[in-house]
């Protein structure tokens, strides 16, 4: 028996070697891995040696040859296969132990397009599939994880056809993914990311129970290894709409970087918002914005969760706690709370990466574009358009309700008074049926809107939500501008002494 071990990562390969040379097999290797197993005193037959062709070009050609490929392709039952094999004194090589080149380690590392294109693997994927191919005959091993695993398979006689398809399988995906990660580098270097195929490419972190509903099947899966690295679970066990909702409540959090600020989000909505002294300060201010909606909602705080935070939280139903730690004495406060949820995400804030592309699934396809941001400058640099303009508090809170708005689902209107969201309209097909929704709320949650300021993620296409943001006594709004009727507003805001700031960038989120 003949195994064939190439690798680029070395993590357990030699203990790997030493069970299967156990196991009565002969081992072929090459390059990096070929010098790590003789280090270690691990017989091993170099591949030029068994091929009787050297390796060419730096490397480029080392395993490309027929009596690699053939040892690996050859059809076990068909006998001119065999005979073929007999001629050409090929060897049956039954295992494959192979994974590739570090393309995302190197792209991460450098620019360097020379290095990048070395790094780009040819016989390792050609290795990987044909052993997949002729996985009847042939066990692939493309991950270190599965080594004790293969292992343990061959010594029970569990080596069976099922077992070599569950390997096939992982290879496949294996070498899609390698491919994908550098079709979609080459085009994002040369074509600005827009070619005519791009892949998205998600490993599994774990399935969820269901989906979005019960009858529906569902699987959380991440780009790299930020979730698997990042996300924890201390209590419960999370649910498809658990994630889509941590993933809004976050997003909002960690948009102001170290300031202890706390979003309440419901049904992927902020219904809650603030950023004080301190983050139970900036719960307590949170909820009022509506604690109504915020019962069985997500709570995503920036900072540390004590016992103190922990003890009010605990007074009303939340559904899922996500911050980047809680103490112990704090996690003891949830005991007996059965469904709740608490996970910590990030190290001393709250950390979420910022992919550079966003897409939606559409029926029969999706849509891709450059990931939507506020820049930090883009609030201060904003036009003051009105005769009025804001206070240093006011520009503050305006920078809060813009990059709320930014997150919110349009058409949306945003509140804020004292670092406070106190009112929300989002969703809406008409931008003043959201600002009525939103005041609506307020007067219902008894809040005091004269001093706050408002918000827009688009422009207002006419002057009525001015009209009513003045009667609640707001008294600076923000907004993109580039309305036809940019003067009308202009003038309404003049008129109610309303301070207008026009940024010039829309953020619609449908």
């Amino acid at each position: 028996m003949t195994a064939l071990l190439s690798v680029s990562d070395k993590t357990n390969i030699v203990e790997f070697a030493r069970g299967l040379i156990e196991l009565g097999y002969e081992i072929l290797s090459t390059g990096g891995t070929l010098k790590t197993l003789r280090e270690e005193g691990i017989r091993a037959i170099e591949v030029s040696e068994y091929t009787q062709s050297p390796e060419m070009f730096d490397g480029r050609v080392k395993t490309l040859h027929p009596k690699i490929h053939g040892g690996i392709l050859h059809r076990r039952k068909n006998l001119g296969d065999l005979q073929k094999a007999k001629e050409f004194g090929i060897r049956d090589i039954s295992l494959v132990c192979v994974n590739l080149y570090p393309f995302k380690e190197t792209i991460a590392r450098t620019d360097d397009f020379d290095e990048i294109v070395e790094n780009i693997d040819i016989g390792g994927p050609s290795m990987v599939r044909a052993a997949a191919k002729n996985f009847e005959s042939v066990l692939i091993v493309t991950n270190p994880n599965d080594y004790m695993r293969v292992l343990e398979a061959l010594k029970n006689n569990q080596n069976t056809i099922e077992f070599r398809q569950t390997m096939m399988i992982k290879a496949f995906e294996h070498t899609a993914n390698y491919d994908c990660m550098i079709a979609n580098y080459m085009n994002g270097r040369f074509n600005g990311g827009f070619g005519e195929q791009h892949f998205i490419a998600g490993k599994i972190v774990k399935p969820t129970r269901y989906g979005e509903n019960p009858h529906q099947k569902g699987a959380y899966y991440e780009f790299g290894d930020f979730y698997s690295n990042n996300f924890k679970t201390l209590k419960g066990e999370i649910s498809f709409n658990n994630l889509t909702d941590i993933n809004n409540a976050v997003k909002i959090a960690s948009s102001f970087g170290e300031q202890p600020c706390v979003c309440i989000v419901k049904h992927a909505n902020p219904c809650g918002f603030a950023i004080k002294n301190n983050v139970l300060e900036s719960y307590i201010e949170a909820l009022k914005c509506d604690n109504v909606s915020a019962y069985g909602g997500v709570v995503a705080v920036n900072g540390e969760v004590d016992i103190e935070l922990a003890q009010e939280i605990n007074k009303i139903f939340i559904e899922v706690l996500v911050a980047p730690s809680i103490t112990s004495e704090a996690l003891k406060v949830f005991e007996n709370k059965k469904k709740i949820k608490i996970f910590v995400c990030g190290g001393k804030v709250l950390k979420f990466p910022r992919d550079t592309q966003d897409f939606r699934h559409i029926e029969g396809g999706f849509v891709l574009q450059d990931s939507d941001k506020v820049q930090e400058d883009e609030v201060r640099n904003a036009k003051c358009v009105s005769n009025k303009k804001a206070t240093m508090e006011q520009m503050q809170d305006l920078e809060i309700a813009y990059k709320i708005a930014s997150l919110v689902k349009s058409n949306c209107v945003v509140y804020v008074k004292n670092s406070a969201m106190v009112a929300v309209g989002m969703g809406m097909t008409s931008r003043v049926d959201a600002t009525k929704a939103a005041l609506r709320k307020a007067e219902e949650m008894g809040l005091d809107l004269k001093g706050s300021v408002l918000a827009s993620e688009a422009f207002f296409p006419f002057k009525d939500s001015i009209e009513e943001a003045h009667k609640v006594g707001v008294s600076a709004v923000i907004e993109p501008g580039g309305s036809i009727r940019d003067d009308e507003v202009i003038e309404c805001a003049n008129q109610n002494g309303i301070a207008l700031y026009f940024t010039g960038i829309r953020h619609f989120l449908h």
